[in-house]
This record gives structure tokens, sequence and C-alpha cells, in this order.
């Protein structure tokens, strides 16, 4: 992958998550929903075995998801800790918007 390539990957990946994270903050009244649900968000992205299939069998999905976590390369890596980064990021203007005194709906 180019480093233009994963330059601008990561900054919209960077937006994209603070974003969603900014949103559903600011919607559901809490600060930290989105660093929570991103996890379950990179598994979604990451593996193919579908979700349910964690739940139902869990000793084929867990393994095949840790095969595919470890076959990450570093530009994938870089990419989603962007991603997480944005949504702490999200999570820390939230605070501090709130701790000015700006009320969100």
């Amino acid at each position: 992958m180019n480093i233009v390539q994963v330059f601008v990957l990561s900054i919209l990946f960077f937006v994209l998550f603070f974003g969603i994270g900014f949103i559903l903050n600011m919607l559901l009244r809490s600060t930290w929903i989105m660093a929570i649900i991103f996890p379950i968000i990179v598994v979604l992205i990451i593996d193919d075995v579908p979700f349910m299939n964690y739940f139902t069998q869990p000793g084929e999905s867990f393994p095949a998801l840790g095969q595919d976590l470890v076959n990450l390369q570093v530009v994938d890596l870089f990419i989603l800790i962007v991603g997480f980064i944005g949504t702490i990021v999200s999570g820390i203007v939230i605070r501090i918007l709130r701790a000015k005194g700006y009320q969100m709906f």
C-alpha cells in the first residue's frame, strides 16, 4: 500500500470514527459508548465469520478471529488504531464541551 493511501485512509478512519462517536455520545448522553462498541466494529471489519456464530459456535469462531488478528498487516493495524484514537478524542471533546456548559440534546 502506498504511503499516500495510508495517510488518506488514516485520516478518513479518524474522521469517520470521531464523527460517529461524537454523534452517539451526544444522542445517548454517554461519553465513552463508541470506545466500548469499537472492538465489535473491528471484529465485523476483520472477520468473515457471521457475528451470531460467536454465540452459537464459539469454539470455531474465536480461533478464526485470533488467526485473522495475527494475519493483519502493520498498515491495517495502524489504520484501526487511528480509528480508535478518533473514538477516544470524540469522548474527550464531549467531556470538555459538557464541562464548559454546552448541553447537547
